[in-house]
């Protein structure tokens, strides 16, 4: 369901508003929560209910390691949570990349398996791994599988995120005020989806379409065409991402609850350094704080902050697609900031 889909506009997004607030109005807190839970996963199910199995195990797999690290703090049990939800994510996400490889390399010939990618399992992998961490680091201080529930599934950041932390995001569902109806935020909230609305289908949409039929049809393209075409591609995929952004946002926002910007005009940027603390800002931080700075990110010798910077966006691009075209973007992206690093360290 897209948020932008008439579906979501004129059904399950004013529905599930009045249930959820008139449910708060009589002081049926936890039902509130039940409801809101279960709405999350409707909207996550309507494309298709297979993988909703996944995401259940996955919150509960990940809800009692995380228990267990609270308790414990134990370096084992964290890395095996870890690894386990690397594993089901590059088992769904990357298996074929492999495979393809494997077959290139050797010249052998493993059937692919196909598999479809679940829906949103990049985004709620990387924020339940963050929920682990946090939890070995104590950063945790509450253990309700409601809540977590609730932190994993809202559904305003449950498909494209942004990527949130337990602890700015469940203490808001703790205060009482947010439980109840704002309708300053209900006009704020829609002001600011109204905004990412017109971004998304009245430029980010068209210029898709142009720049897909010019690709089409690429041997027909004069110059300026081509050029057109391909800013038309690099615009239209920044009004999609920060359209939709700006709609969890403004939707997160009738509830009450503030989630993260996601993206803050990245094409001012006056380096690459900057346009990656402007993109995907959850994301970026996300990889700073968990990878990056576990390899010990500008606390050592110059060259080693170079190489961290480059496995960091090494990650990032893998992350972001199973093909090689993927790995380069991120490698070249890591070489620009570390460019931009050494030219602010000689003053240029």
């Amino acid at each position: 369901m897209l948020f932008n889909s008439y579906e979501f506009l004129f059904i399950f997004l004013p529905f599930t508003l009045i249930l959820y607030f008139y449910f708060n109005s009589k002081k049926w807190i936890i039902f509130s929560k039940i409801f809101l839970v279960s709405a999350s996963l409707f909207f996550y199910s309507w494309w298709n209910p297979i993988y909703l199995p996944l995401i259940l195990g996955s919150m509960i797999f990940n809800f009692y390691i995380g228990k267990s690290l609270g308790k414990s703090s134990s370096k084992k049990m964290l890395t095996f949570g870890i690894v386990t939800n690397v594993a089901l994510l590059g088992y769904f996400k990357y298996t074929d990349f492999f495979i393809e490889n494997f077959n290139w390399v050797l010249n052998k010939d493993v059937p692919l398996l196909h598999l479809a990618l679940p829906l949103a399992i990049s985004y709620f992998t990387f924020q339940q791994i963050a929920f682990l961490v946090d939890n070995y680091r104590g950063e945790v201080k509450e253990f309700s599988f409601l809540n977590y529930s609730l932190f994993i599934t809202f559904f305003p950041q449950l498909l494209m995120g942004p990527i949130v932390h337990h602890k700015e995001m469940m203490p808001q569902f703790a205060l009482k005020w947010r439980n109840f109806l704002r309708w300053e935020n209900i006009s704020l909230g829609l002001f600011i989806f109204a905004i990412g609305l017109a971004k998304k289908t009245l430029i980010g949409d068209p210029l898709t379409d142009y720049a897909q039929y010019a690709f089409d049809n690429a041997q027909m393209l004069t110059t300026i065409e081509a050029w057109y075409a391909s800013i038309s591609y690099v615009l239209s995929y920044y009004f999609d991402l920060s359209g939709y952004a700006d709609m969890a946002l403004g939707i997160a926002k009738m509830f009450n609850i503030d989630i993260p910007k996601n993206f803050n005009s990245p094409y001012k940027a006056r380096n690459f350094a900057d346009y990656w603390r402007r993109w995907h800002i959850t994301l970026s931080r996300f990889l700073g704080d968990y990878i990056y700075k576990s390899l010990g990110g500008n606390k050592n010798i110059i060259w080693i902050v170079y190489l961290n910077i480059m496995i960091t966006f090494f990650v990032s691009g893998f992350w972001h697609g199973a093909g090689w075209n993927f790995v380069v973007w991120g490698l070249l992206n890591g070489i620009f900031v570390v460019m931009a690093h050494m030219m602010k360290k000689a003053n240029l």
